[in-house]
């Protein structure tokens, strides 16, 4: 489930629209030859044919742009012949100046829509490296059915600091992470792309949750200390993460919480923040500290539970008044809906509160565990 902001207000514009928009520049048209023609000899309304490419200029493209001023061109020319003026300088120089308008919005459109091609070639990209980067989670695993959602702070990225992963292990249990990255921009993306790499490649096969959490340590310590001579602060590179271990036939959880906010458990309207008693460094400052161990947590997780996972650019968003959302107040209005619906009500909710704009990304897992 990939849930997405509102997007470029133009892309509502689709081609499929424009017939019914070319009544306007149309209309335009024929009201001022009629309206000009009918009129006394010292009213001339020609001058506003020139809006009739104006217009069109914002829905369609050079092509239609072109016809449209053509159209223009010929109205003024009729207007002349119909008022007997055709050969009068007024008239000529009207013609002139509504075909080099008519040029300037075809040389817009040409331009605009180029820019749109190379703009969509760069969002196939962006949407390509987002499926192999953040893959999307199964539906179904064991006895567990998940939903993920992200939600970038900026409208038209697809992929930023917040991450999530899921694996299956040999055990019969299923691995999880959820992330922050600290930071934005590129370097950010980076570092989510190393622990998600990282993470799928270890945590089918690490025999415990605490060897998984050093080994995503060392990753992204390795990675940004190879770099750290001539790049500054790549020594304060880390993320926040929570990584959970559910097995199958055990209704626990097992958590490492490295500096994440704590998952959220609903056993019907009751919720219960998983607190661990020691919440270690972030992925990345853990073995700068010389802390080689990590303390599992456990929990339980029954049938009919749900976990929610989520980062900070959840609870922290804030509306208009600086108001935080309230997670740990509208979560539980949806503990009865399965993962994809809670999420989706979690989506429409959020963006409510901050009226459609994050300040930071946001992402969130839900988790529900079925009897067996």
């Amino acid at each position: 489930m990939a849930l997405r902001p509102w997007r470029d207000f133009r892309r509502s514009w689709q081609p499929g629209h424009a017939p019914a928009l070319l009544v306007i520049p149309v209309g335009l048209i024929v009201a001022v030859c009629v309206v000009d023609v009918l009129s006394p000899p010292h009213i001339h309304l020609g001058p506003l044919l020139v809006a009739a490419p104006a217009i069109t200029v914002a829905f369609a493209g050079a092509r239609v742009t072109a016809l449209m001023g053509a159209l223009a061109v010929a109205a003024q020319v009729l207007i002349g012949v119909l008022r007997g003026a055709l050969s009068t300088a007024n008239l000529q120089a009207q013609i002139t100046a509504l075909v080099v308008v008519s040029v300037v919005c075809v040389g817009i459109c040409v331009v605009r829509d180029r820019h749109e091609r190379q703009l969509q070639q760069v969002r196939s990209v962006a949407e390509a490296a987002q499926s192999v980067l953040l893959k999307p989670l199964p539906a179904s695993t064991g006895p567990l059915r998940i939903a993920g959602l992200y939600i970038p702070a900026e409208e038209e990225a697809d992929l930023g600091g917040d991450l999530y992963a899921a694996a299956r292990t040999d055990h019969h249990s299923t691995r999880l992470l959820i992330g922050d990255v600290r930071g934005n921009g590129l370097a950010a993306i980076n570092n989510a792309a190393l622990l998600l790499g990282a993470f799928r490649a270890a945590a089918h096969r690490q025999a415990t949750l605490p060897r998984l959490a050093v080994h995503l340590d060392a990753a992204l310590r390795w990675d940004t200390s190879q770099w750290h001579q001539t790049v500054p602060d790549t020594d304060e590179d880390f993320a926040t993460a929570v990584l959970l271990d559910i097995p199958d036939h055990d209704p626990v959880v097992h958590l490492i919480s490295c500096g994440h906010p704590p998952p959220l458990l609903l056993h019907g309207t009751h919720l219960t923040p998983l607190t661990p008693e020691a919440s270690h460094l972030p992925i990345g400052l853990g073995g700068s500290f010389g802390l080689a161990a990590y303390d599992v947590q456990t929990f339980p997780f029954q049938a009919g539970d749900l976990l929610l996972l989520y980062t900070d650019g959840v609870t922290e968003a804030r509306n208009t008044d600086g108001l935080f959302y309230p997670l740990t107040e509208r979560a539980p209005e949806w503990t009865k809906d399965d993962p994809d619906d809670f999420l989706r009500a979690l989506h429409d909710d959020l963006l409510a509160h901050v009226h459609g704009h994050l300040n930071d990304d946001a992402a969130a897992i839900a988790i529900r565990r079925l009897a067996r």
